[in-house]
Order: C-alpha cells, then sequence, then structure tokens
C-alpha cells in the first residue's frame, strides 16, 4: 500500500466534528420562524376541542368533515375550475407572447413588453377595483367567468415571463434549421420550438394555478353569488376565530401545494437530463 492510499484511508476513518457556526444557527432561525406557524396549525388540526386553546385530544373528524361540507366543496370546485380554465388560456397567448416578443421586431415592441408584465407589480387591490369598473362599465353580469377573466389578466404574465426565460436559453438557430429543411413556420414551432419551451410552460403554468387558486381580492371583487372561491370561504369563517376545520383545510392545501411543486421539479429535472 502507498502512501497515497494509506492517506485516503487515515481520511475515511476519521469523522468530520460538526462545528457549530453562526451561520447555521441563523439558518436554523430563520426556518424555525417561517414553518414553526404552519407547525403549530397542523398540530391543532388533530385537537379534539374546536374552541380551547390547550390540547384536549387526538382525532381526524376535522379532516373527515371536511368532505361532508357542502359549501367548502362548492368554493373548492370553483376555485379548481377557475384557476384550470385561466392557466389554460394563459398558457395559449403566453407561449405564443413570450415567442412573439423574443423572435420579432415591430414598432412599440418595448411599449407592448412593458404593459404585458405590468401586472406583475400592480398591486392586487389596482386590478380588482379597474376589472370591476370595467366590467360594470359594459354591464356584464358578475359570475365565475369574470373571475376566470380577472385571472387571466395576471396569470398570463407570470407564464409569459418564465416562458421567456426559458426561450432566452435555447438556440435561436434550431428554428432557422427546420425551416432551411423545409418546415413551415408553424411546423417548425410546433416540433422544434414547442417541445423545448415545455419545461418553462409547465413551470409558468404550476405558477399561475397556485396563484389563482391563493387569489382572494381580486376574486371577492370580481365573483357573482354563487360563485365563492376557496379563500373567500375561509375568510368568511375566520371572522368568528380559527376553527379546527380551517386547520385542517389549510394543512391538507399545503400539502396539495408542495405535490404541485414537487411534481414541476420532477418533470423539469426529467426534461433537463433528457437534453443533456
Amino acid at each position: 500500500m502507498t502512501e497515497i492510499d494509506k492517506d485516503l484511508e487515515a481520511m475515511k476513518k476519521t469523522k468530520p466534528k460538526f462545528k457549530l457556526s453562526w451561520q447555521g444557527i441563523f439558518v436554523g432561525l430563520m426556518f424555525l420562524y417561517m414553518y414553526l406557524p404552519i407547525l403549530v396549525l397542523a398540530f391543532y388540526s388533530f385537537n379534539q376541542s374546536a374552541y380551547s386553546a390547550g390540547w384536549e385530544g387526538f382525532t381526524l373528524k376535522w379532516y373527515s368533515r371536511l368532505f361532508q361540507d357542502t359549501r367548502i366543496l362548492s368554493a373548492l370546485f370553483n376555485s379548481l375550475f377557475v384557476a384550470l380554465v385561466a392557466v389554460l388560456i394563459s398558457a395559449v397567448i403566453g407561449t405564443l407572447m413570450a415567442a412573439g416578443l423574443a423572435r420579432f421586431r415591430f414598432p412599440g415592441k418595448g411599449l407592448y413588453q412593458g404593459v404585458a408584465y405590468l401586472p406583475l407589480i400592480i398591486p392586487d387591490i389596482a386590478i380588482a377595483v379597474s376589472t370591476l369598473v370595467f366590467l360594470a362599465a359594459i354591464a356584464i353580469p358578475l359570475s365565475r367567468w369574470t373571475i376566470i377573466a380577472a385571472h387571466v389578466v395576471f396569470c398570463l404574465s407570470y407564464v409569459a415571463l418564465v416562458v421567456s426565460t426559458r426561450l432566452a436559453d435555447l438556440n435561436p438557430h434550431l428554428e432557422e434549421a427546420a425551416l432551411d429543411l423545409g418546415a413551415t413556420p408553424v411546423e417548425a414551432f410546433i416540433q422544434v420550438l414547442l417541445p423545448q419551451l415545455m419545461p418553462g410552460i409547465i413551470s409558468g403554468c404550476l405558477l399561475a394555478f397556485v396563484l389563482s387558486m391563493d387569489d382572494f381580492l381580486i376574486a371577492s371583487f370580481t365573483a357573482g353569488s354563487g360563485a365563492t372561491t376557496l379563500p373567500m370561504e375561509i375568510f368568511s369563517r375566520i371572522r368568528t376565530g380559527v376553527k379546527p376545520d380551517i386547520n385542517a383545510l389549510s394543512v391538507i392545501l399545503i400539502l396539495a401545494s408542495g405535490l404541485v411543486a414537487f411534481a414541476g421539479e420532477f418533470l423539469r429535472s426529467r426534461e433537463e437530463n433528457k437534453q443533456t
């Protein structure tokens, strides 16, 4: 055995000592500050008592009651319907908008690009009030479809932003090669550009879906009778205090959001592995 092998063997046998640094303490305190309220919420979602802040026993009845609550189920259906339709519309228009801004030059392009991404920085209250005033001016009755129209406004910007970021990393000569080989512009877009944009489109859609599901302010301004979304229903119930059933619903929403984020990350990493 050579000296190098002996040194390597000695390094394997020596166990690294754990050193506590101020950076580790800061990171630990930061995560504790971020996730301690969620842990407390999850803890009290299993509490037997509906009113006491003290622990009175373990139970799962609050979770079972959620699936029997017609108001919660109806609000959940409305939120899912609004989010899915708004995301589908935004995915189509946002992808085309990002591709057009990246590939073409036209007068007023900078102004159009600034206006297209303006909903990212405008406060939600401004979007909600302006949408409500516009709908009232043209005499459109409020319903689920008016919520969808309002959600498309900001979902479109998020999808276009993520897709444009993905476009910046692509080789623009691939489309030119497809056109030189006889493909039409539509075929080059569908067969060459669209598959490469798919990770960005999926990421933008997942982000827009979560934001649409989470929206309360814009939906409350543009919702008609019978179009109550899940955040609106939760807000109406916590006016008299947070009950364990709302805690249970919040835990389910957190887990569902985590699964969506995990699925998006999995799809993104798989697409990157395919390209490499």
